[in-house]
């Protein structure tokens, strides 16, 4: 038996529409996702004779290529974990440990842990492939959207409009290369907490209206232009994570002066994503706003492929 790796990459939301909230727990979304070159690498290492209470996988070992967060991200919890037992579940296969090796912040609104488990996901098929086992694509795709909104699209890639929860997946055509300098002021914002802000804050501001239409943006990504693209970005989470972390909008507007065409928080965040000119001009803005060291930054360029073994 032989390690088996994949590959899947982060995501930029260009558009992020945040209608009512469910009876299941989720808002109803209108998003355009772009996937960027920003790898999570995932490898099965088999361990023949190694015995597991559940599932298939002994151990995970987390390498982080950018800030280690404060909690410990090798459990049975995990999104890659998960992924893999339930690729793998039913199959008489020998026991895997994982390696994760990460370059995307732990929530930082760039969907990391989705990226995780969309190569988990296709390095657990290869491993039942070594096995003579197929996974059928329906079951998948169950498995990616049981994990989590993010994945589907992980596993994906490219650009995509985003519906439902967000894992209701239409492609959508773009032209051209987007350059994006990315920063992290490492503050912490949780997803369900800028959300259930953002329910707080329009039940006081009738003003804070959900926008859902994607159409304009379709138009620009056709252009091929980043400065048309930039002009019709949006984020409706925005407003709320700027409530919470007020410092993000110092970022937002420095990142702008440094040179960006557009800036504005990434997903829930804290992650800015700031869309600019081209390569040199996005290492300019990250250079200048991680000067001072309370900053992490690099640079990203979309749109990036799916999950794909390596």
């Amino acid at each position: 038996m032989r390690p088996v790796t994949a590959r899947a990459h982060g995501k930029v939301n260009l558009h992020l529409g945040v209608g009512e909230a469910r009876a299941d727990g989720y808002h109803e979304l209108s998003t355009v996702f772009m996937a960027v070159d920003r790898p999570e690498t995932v490898t099965l290492i088999p361990e023949p004779g190694a015995k597991v209470a559940s599932g298939v996988v002994t151990s995970m070992r987390t390498t982080c290529h950018v800030s280690v967060p404060d909690e410990d991200l090798d459990t049975p919890k995990n999104l890659a974990w998960r992924a893999v037992n339930a690729i793998c579940e039913g199959a008489d296969v020998p026991s895997v440990r994982i390696e994760v090796d990460k370059t995307i912040p732990v929530a930082g609104g760039m969907a990391g842990g989705s990226a995780d488990a969309a190569a988990a996901i296709k390095a657990a098929m290869g491993y039942l492939a070594q096995n003579g086992i197929e996974v059928v694509a329906e079951q998948v795709q169950d498995i990616a959207a049981e994990l989590g909104a993010d994945v589907p699209f992980a596993l994906m890639g490219g650009i995509a409009l985003g519906t439902d929860r967000g894992d209701a997946l239409v492609p959508m055509m773009g032209r051209g290369e987007y350059w994006f300098a990315f920063l992290n002021p490492k503050v912490g914002l949780s997803t369900g907490q800028v959300f259930e802000h953002l329910d707080d804050m329009r039940f006081n501001n009738a003003s804070l209206v959900p926008k859902m239409d994607t159409t304009l943006l379709s138009r620009a990504l056709l252009s091929g232009d980043p400065v048309q693209v930039g002009a019709v970005m949006h984020n409706d989470l925005e407003v709320a994570a700027l409530d919470l972390q007020p410092r993000l909008s110092a970022l937002i507007r420095n990142a702008e002066m440094a040179g960006a065409i557009r800036a504005m928080v990434s997903g829930s965040g804290p992650t800015v994503a700031a869309l600019c000119p081209d390569r040199e001009a996005a290492h300019i803005v990250v250079d200048e706003l991680t000067r001072s060291g309370d900053v992490e930054g690099f640079v990203a360029h979309g749109s990036a492929s799916g999950a794909t073994l390596l």
